[in-house]
């Protein structure tokens, strides 16, 4: 095989790779009808968040990066909650839940906080593994985007601010 061979069959290939990747992870999905236990013991089912714009953030007091943003993810809320935008911080299994209580108590976090207690939330939105992970999610209770680590922020009110004046 040449060279030009090799190269073209190199992009050919990246190019089906991506086009996998959309049909994969470019689609919305439902999200996934599962519990997580907020921090005043009750539950919270993804499903009751339907009718709203939500971003469900899988995080954990250890997680560098997880502390850094949630100051801006906290901003975020502030800015879209009157218009209808949701967050649920979910902190992982393995989490602390002592930890996760004073973080929330010293930081004054005033996003809905819950714990993912036997790790039943990671495994339902795709076997979360890594912190931050964050899920975007429209009214109709669809994952629209996927963030791996902290999100672009610009894109991410971006996106929210489309979700919000799109009518249900």
């Amino acid at each position: 095989m040449n060279r030009i061979s090799k190269q073209l069959s190199i992009v050919a290939l990246f190019a089906l790779l991506a086009l996998g990747g959309w049909f994969a992870f470019g689609r919305e999905r439902p999200v996934p009808d599962v519990a997580v236990t907020r921090l005043d013991g009750q539950p919270l089912r993804m499903a009751d968040l339907k009718g709203k714009v939500v971003l469900v953030n899988f995080w954990a007091t250890t997680c560098t990066t997880c502390v850094k943003e949630m100051p801006r993810m906290v901003d975020t809320w502030r800015k879209y909650a009157p218009r209808g935008y949701e967050m649920v911080a979910v902190a992982m299994q393995y989490d602390n839940p002592d930890w996760v209580k004073d973080y929330t108590r010293r930081t004054g976090l005033p996003v809905t906080v819950a714990i993912d207690r036997n790790g039943d939330a990671a495994k339902a939105f795709g076997d979360v593994r890594l912190t931050p992970t964050s899920y975007l999610i429209d009214r109709k209770g669809r994952i629209v985007v996927q963030y791996l680590g902290e999100p672009g922020w610009d894109a991410l009110h971006a996106r929210i601010e489309r979700l919000l004046t799109d009518p249900a």
